[in-house]
């Protein structure tokens, strides 16, 4: 099989023919981000992703984490690819570069890991959690704790990782029993155990710095007495030299069912008395500051979860085009008609289109929600700069629920395709659905992402957020609609977004109301109905732009390319909003028998 981990036109089309990501270059934060050097930057990620990152995806697996005496050994067809990962300057592509960053857009950051995590998402879980360390350093750290730890952690030097998960604690964070006590010199002790901790303890660094959630003695209940601390594997002096071990010990990690490249592990903190922290931030406030990364590290599980859909598709259409079996339907009783491949089988076509506009329109939201960030770190205006941090407000729920249900759509159709041979190690398509099952769950399962965007995020601002996003589609739909032979195809769109509207308004309602419990059991499904109706926004926008190119400069070579966009519109707003349609009457109904069905009536005994 020819191997292709991404749609390199695909991805040029987003960020330049519909982001204009480019256009950046014209603002002195982005000045060195031209058109050339930034489809250089993708072309460079994505021979290193083939080269490197790919071959030890399988060997990864295979391979596992091995835990040796309180140490965990990655695996090593991961040593030699995050070397060059970490020399080649990709931990952290948008940051700033006096802290080791390369000073390029978020979006292109994104495009870039896209590919990556494609190759082997497993292994992008080591830089992507060092990253997310990192920002809670540059946005809360002090002078002296950047200067120790922030250009280490942004180079990938040294790794990063966040400890939130405790036994009983779980989901809800605010139950947290981890303790921290003040010493005389200003450092805290740290004692108690965290779970389920990714990266939490591996050999592919000189050290990691925990970002860590802990309860200061006599801090109020809850979430509100919850302070955050920087915990080095190893003590760092202060200048800069590494010390002694600092009490954080891994006493297991799990047996999984994919990511086994990861290790998820459980840790110890000072269970000798000698764990030593700093605080980040100030007391009390550390869970607003571990959202900062909480948020970061949704969207870039959304980017993971994008990943394993793009890789899934593209192995699955390239089998299609390869694979010989069963003639033509349309060939009759002609016992010698020849066989055909697969792709030529009409359910084969349904899939592979499925698997086609989940993952076209999940890239373009993706790499949106990059540009807004953008466009925050640009605009010299305050109401927009509110705008842009509004919609990834709303959306990050979207990008990482929708998204990552949608992604393993996408990973189970994969296998389907390959029938027989996708169930078997011998393809790619069956790990790719392991790997991309923790997506669902990790950083707030799907879930609490419903239960946030439904409980919160729709009702932030009075619903503002919601209106400007509903405004953003308006404008698609508006060009759309003057565009001839798409006028069908955006009033299908207006009529989804209408829907959605009012579906919007009335479960808000109910959610405030003694009808609150009935309005939750359908959080999930109405995250479900807004993604699809932000999936026919991007989808229609697409198909904007490439019915522009087909009707004006369109090359010979591009046409199917920009037909094939009509075409996967076409086919969402015929085939999938109308279920959406219907997904939306069942929560306008919103029936009480999730709530009022007895514990004992589920049965089970």
């Amino acid at each position: 099989m020819t191997q292709i981990l991404t749609d390199r036109r695909d991805v040029d089309f987003v960020l330049f023919e519909q982001m204009k990501v480019d256009k950046l270059s014209k603002h002195e934060r982005f000045k060195i981000a031209n058109k050339k050097t930034l489809k250089l930057i993708i072309s460079e990620g994505r021979n290193l992703a083939i080269n490197e990152l790919f071959p030890a995806h399988v060997a990864g697996d295979r391979e596992g984490c091995k835990f040796e005496n309180g140490k965990v050994i990655a695996p090593e067809s991961f040593r030699k690819p995050y070397k060059l990962f970490q020399e080649g300057g990709w931990v952290s592509l948008a940051e700033d570069i006096e802290w080791g960053g390369q000073g390029m857009p978020v979006a292109i950051t994104y495009a870039a890991n896209e590919c990556f995590n494609a190759a082997n998402c497993t292994f992008m879980m080591y830089p992507e959690l060092t990253h997310g360390a990192g920002k809670l350093i540059e946005k809360f750290g002090t002078d002296k704790q950047k200067s120790l730890y922030l250009k280490n952690v942004f180079t990938g030097k040294w790794g990063g990782t966040m400890l939130l998960t405790e036994q009983e604690a779980g989901s809800d964070v605010g139950a947290i029993s981890t303790s921290a006590v003040k010493n005389y010199d200003g450092t805290y002790s740290i004692t108690g155990n965290k779970i389920f901790i990714s990266s939490g303890e591996h050999d592919l660094t000189e050290n990691i710095i925990h970002a860590v959630l802990a309860r200061v003695e006599g801090a109020p209940a809850g979430t509100k007495g919850i302070s955050l601390f920087l915990v080095p594997r190893i003590r760092v002096n202060d200048d800069g030299t590494l010390g002694e071990p600092n009490d954080v010990v891994c006493t297991g990690i799990e047996d999984k069912m994919g990511i086994h490249g990861n290790p998820s592990c459980s840790l110890s903190l000072g269970d000798k008395g000698n764990c030593k922290g700093t605080l980040l931030g100030k007391e009390n406030k550390g869970l607003q500051a571990m959202f900062i990364m909480m948020n970061e590290a949704r969207l870039t599980v959304g980017v993971q979860a994008l990943g394993c859909a793009t890789a899934s598709y593209l192995h699955a259409l390239n089998y299609a085009r390869e694979r010989r079996q069963g003639k033509s339907l349309m060939s009759g009783k002609d016992q010698n008609a020849p066989s055909i491949q697969i792709i030529g089988h009409p359910d084969v076509r349904r899939q592979l289109l499925t698997m086609k506009v989940y993952v076209e329109g999940i890239r373009s939201l993706i790499y949106y929600l990059g540009m807004c960030i953008d466009q925050m770190h640009v605009s010299d205006n305050e109401d927009e700069k509110a705008k842009y941090q509004g919609l990834v407000d709303l959306l990050t729920p979207v990008a990482k629920g929708y998204v990552t249900d949608k992604a393993f759509e996408v990973c189970n159709h994969g296998i389907q395709v390959f029938g027989g041979y996708g169930y078997i190690k011998d393809y790619p398509a069956e790990q790719l659905l392991r790997d991309c099952r923790i997506t669902l769950i990790y950083e707030g399962t799907n879930g609490i992402q419903a239960i946030d965007f439904l409980g919160r995020k729709l009702g932030m601002n009075k619903g503002k957020l919601f209106y400007d996003l509903l405004g953003e589609i308006k404008k698609t739909i508006t060009k759309a609609g003057q565009a001839a032979g798409l006028e069908g195809l955006a009033a299908g769109v207006e009529k989804a977004v209408e829907k959605l509207k009012k579906t919007a308004g009335i479960l808000m309602k109910a959610a405030v109301s003694p009808k609150a419990l009935n309005a939750f059991a359908f959080a999930h499904p109405f995250l479900e109905v807004t993604g699809d109706v932000i999936m026919s926004w991007m989808l229609l926008s697409r198909a904007v732009i490439a019915d522009d190119r087909l009707k004006t400069k369109a090359g010979k070579k591009d046409i199917p390319f920009y037909e094939g966009q009509i075409k996967s519109v076409e086919f969402f707003v015929e085939s999938i909003l109308p279920v959406t349609s219907g997904k939306m009457d069942s929560i306008l109904a919103m029936s009480a028998s999730i709530v009022d069905i007895q514990d004992s009536s589920f049965g089970g005994k």
